[in-house]
């Protein structure tokens, strides 16, 4: 049973998943996802990996897995924690890993706010929010991931220099997602264009639905400023 925590809104299926995909949830699942932290539990991300990591890096709601199975598979040294509640797109995400015999992914299949609070201080040095829902009209505003408790937490786990990656498709949370990281004296903007990604950063289904309905999504991307100047910024 589920601790009390983050209420969270938004679907957890849609249909019903193929037998390939029903599969792989059966039985390539439990074996790379992470349980739920008790009330209190800490978390040592190193000991979610067989193999040594030489970095932690975070996707939050990873929609269909293709940014992050992408980025696993480019940096094999480097320990992805991925959190999605959408089961088909867990299926999707667990073809990824299958088909490129990927082992540096671990799975919060839950809302990724009930993982964040067990997960040591200073233990990521990138994280992605890549597409999230906008919850566009205003009396839903306070669901957005970017912004208030979410943005606190990821700071706290954000090494110094560490990366914040956000890219959105939609209008109010362009507005939105800028407004909210230029309020941080935690984040310094190093976003040059908001129109134009780094090479390492791989298209996902979201972008590519945007792009063909005449969205133009922007990329940006935000450094963890060193905690000394934060401090002496106060």
């Amino acid at each position: 049973m589920l601790h009390e925590g983050p209420r969270f809104f938004g679907r957890r299926r849609g249909k019903s998943l193929r037998v390939a995909g029903r599969t792989l949830v059966e039985t390539l699942l439990p074996r790379l996802a992470i349980d739920e932290p008790g009330p209190g539990e800490s978390l040592d991300p190193r000991t979610l990996f067989a193999a040594p990591t030489k970095a932690l890096w975070l996707e939050v709601g990873f929609g269909g897995g293709e940014h992050l199975a992408w980025q696993a598979a480019a940096h094999p040294e480097v320990g992805l924690i991925g959190g999605e509640v959408f089961l088909n797109g867990i299926a999707s995400l667990l073809g990824h890993i299958d088909r490129q015999g990927i082992e540096n992914v671990r799975i919060f299949a839950e809302d990724i706010r009930r993982l964040l609070p067990a997960l040591p201080e200073a233990c990521l040095e990138r994280a992605f929010v890549l597409f999230p829902d906008p919850w566009p009209k205003k009396r839903h505003a306070e669901r957005r991931f970017i912004g208030g408790d979410n943005l606190d937490q990821l700071s706290r786990l954000m090494t110094d220099g560490a990366e914040l990656r956000i890219a959105t498709d939609d209008e109010v949370y362009k507005a939105w997602a800028q407004s909210q990281m230029a309020a941080r004296a935690d984040f310094e903007n190093v976003t040059v264009d908001p129109l134009v990604k780094n090479e390492d950063w791989p298209a996902t289904r979201y972008e590519a639905k945007a792009r063909e309905q005449g969205r133009q999504p922007i990329f940006l991307r935000y450094l963890r400023r060193p905690r000394s100047v934060e401090i002496q910024n106060r």
